[in-house]
């Protein structure tokens, strides 16, 4: 059966069957919006993921894109130090999606929701000519403030927690029409975002905050403009994979590093601290020095083609 002949509010109850509100989610699915109760400020942002941009559905099973659409969301709250609370998600797609598509694709959504620590409370359903997965997440920044991109400070050092790579060397490999290593195609199609760890920043004292999604060099030079510093990594902390290294030599030899530094899509967190308040787990990778906003790579300007992901481009 096709999602046209199921029909809409079939679909829609196929989706959300067996949803209930509870803790800070007063009303969940069922109405025209959901209610939420936060002890703080709210912060809010929206993800889109778009087939054949975001992902191919002859690379993931329908579950993955479902994880995938709420990772890649929710890794943006925790990127603001806040706890994820809620999370909408709008499916467009032809009428000819299997409904058993469908199925794996909601069953995918609430396997990741339960790992993020947030409810499926709403959303939305159309037809379209390929399928668009449109996700917002609601988070609580439980009374303090939110962690924003502009608070480096001379002095202070970069620290990140998660992998970096990953996602961007399972593409190499499925790219060239391979399927192994398995574990950077994993990271492809599900990326681990290390839930619950912005919230650690946060009250750890984190200055400025980003997750890793269209790559690290990328990413931090947001981080740079925005607070006016000079930010330099040090390679010589990263641990390259055995993945990483096995793809890179597969695809003519290439520096597995680049991986880190260039690819998006791994979603892990990164910011700044003061030289004593890094929290466990997170690793210094660099630091942060006064001077005209850039990012260097052990003390020089990156000579690679690329820092990452650019849409548009």
């Amino acid at each position: 059966m096709t999602i046209g002949e199921l029909g809409e509010f079939a679909l829609i109850g196929r989706i959300t069957a067996g949803l209930s509100a509870s803790g800070p989610v007063v009303l969940g699915v069922g109405d025209d919006c959901a209610v939420l109760r936060l002890a703080g400020d709210l912060a809010a942002s929206t993800d889109t993921m778009v087939e054949n941009v975001h992902f191919r559905t002859d690379w993931s099973a329908a579950s993955d894109v479902g994880r995938k659409a709420v990772a890649t969301c929710v890794a943006d709250a925790e990127a603001m130090g806040a706890v994820p609370i809620g999370l909408v998600v709008s499916l467009a797609a032809p009428a000819s999606t299997p409904t058993e598509w469908v199925d794996g694709f909601a069953a995918g959504v609430r396997e990741e929701c339960e790992l993020a620590g947030v409810q499926l409370v709403g959303g939305d359903t159309t037809s379209a000519a390929q399928i668009v997965i449109t996700s917002t997440v609601l988070a609580d920044l439980g009374g303090l403030p939110p962690v924003r991109r502009s608070g480096a400070r001379p002095g202070q050092v970069l620290a990140m927690v998660g992998r970096l790579g990953w996602a961007a060397a399972g593409v190499a490999v499925l790219g060239r029409g391979f399927r192994s290593p398995r574990a950077v195609v994993l990271a492809h199609r599900v990326p681990e975002v290390p839930y619950g760890q912005g919230r650690v920043a946060a009250e750890a004292g984190a200055t400025a905050l980003i997750d890793v999604s269209d790559g690290l060099l990328a990413d931090l030079g947001h981080i740079a403009r925005a607070s006016g510093v000079l930010l330099d990594v040090d390679t010589t902390t990263f641990e390259i994979a055995e993945p990483q290294k096995a793809v890179a030599a597969a695809i003519g030899g290439g520096d597995p590093l680049v991986f880190q530094l260039t690819g998006g899509d791994d979603h892990a967190l990164v910011g700044s601290f003061e030289k004593g308040a890094v929290p466990a787990g997170w690793r210094v990778i660099g630091r942060v020095l006064p001077g005209e906003p850039d990012v260097l790579v052990d003390g020089a300007a990156w000579a690679g083609s690329s820092a990452g992901w650019q849409h548009f481009a």
